[in-house]
């Protein structure tokens, strides 16, 4: 059974979250606390497994306490705010839940979870070579009011569409709520390049190439626009030595 640690300054939020775990028969809450320094003490003093913190607390934040943690248990991140998630992924919170948080949605969260200490524990018995995945391996975007993670491995290129991306993988397109100028500044450079001015793709997924357009690995032909042919150029060359 997973011990459980409820971190809100709302008293509304944590009946809600109570409502909602009392279903799980193998979820314990076992102390709810209100601030920083009343989840600080529980820490210190109890094993927990699994942390529900919320971002917006008095003196100390959310984030700023999970900091202070050499070792902390899972976190699921409950706010009301999305723009925190890329920061709450960096410090390898299990999910990221705006409020108000549904049953279905944190059901989701909850399985996450379980299935990471599942893994956490192979790798401790010895079992597997698992490696926490860094932050750079995925992407955190707004796909209608959810937020969604994207392993970046599987993204062959990022479309502009107006005020929206489509994000492809594969055949699967999902719509985010981003610009191509904002993903620009987040995704790393040595692995997307923009070939054109609504097209950032995955160099990995470039399967061949003339001086027009790009063949990507799901079969997409993307044209190459003229201010970005130098860049284009690069994809496929060999790797110096």
């Amino acid at each position: 059974m997973l011990k459980l640690l409820l971190v809100d300054d709302e008293p509304l939020a944590h009946q809600v979250l109570l409502h909602h775990l009392a279903q799980y028969t193998d979820m314990q809450v076992v102390a709810q606390s209100y601030n920083a320094a009343q989840a600080l003490a529980v820490l210190a003093n109890q094993q927990i497994d699994l942390m529900l913190l919320d971002i917006q607390l008095p003196v100390l934040t959310g984030l700023e306490m999970l900091k202070l943690l050499a070792h902390p248990p899972q976190v699921i991140i409950t706010s009301a705010y999305a723009d925190y998630a890329l920061d709450g992924f960096a410090l390898d919170v299990t999910d990221y839940l705006l409020k108000p948080i549904s049953a279905e949605r944190l059901a989701v969260a909850l399985d996450k979870v379980r299935r990471k200490n599942l893994l956490l524990a192979a790798a401790t018995a010895g079992k597997s070579s698992i490696q926490t995945p860094q932050a750079t391996d995925f992407i955190v975007l707004k796909v209608d009011r959810a937020l969604q993670r994207f392993e970046l491995a599987s993204v062959c290129c990022f479309e502009a569409y107006g005020n929206y991306v489509k994000v492809w993988q594969g055949e699967r397109m999902t719509l985010v709520s981003s610009t191509l100028k904002q993903l620009c500044r987040q995704l790393p450079p040595t692995v997307f390049v923009q070939v054109h001015k609504s097209f950032l793709v995955a160099k990995a997924h470039v399967v061949s190439r003339d001086s027009q357009q790009l063949r990507l690995s799901n079969q997409m032909m993307v044209k190459i626009g003229d201010a970005y042919k130098e860049q284009a150029r690069q994809l496929l060359l060999p790797v110096a030595n």
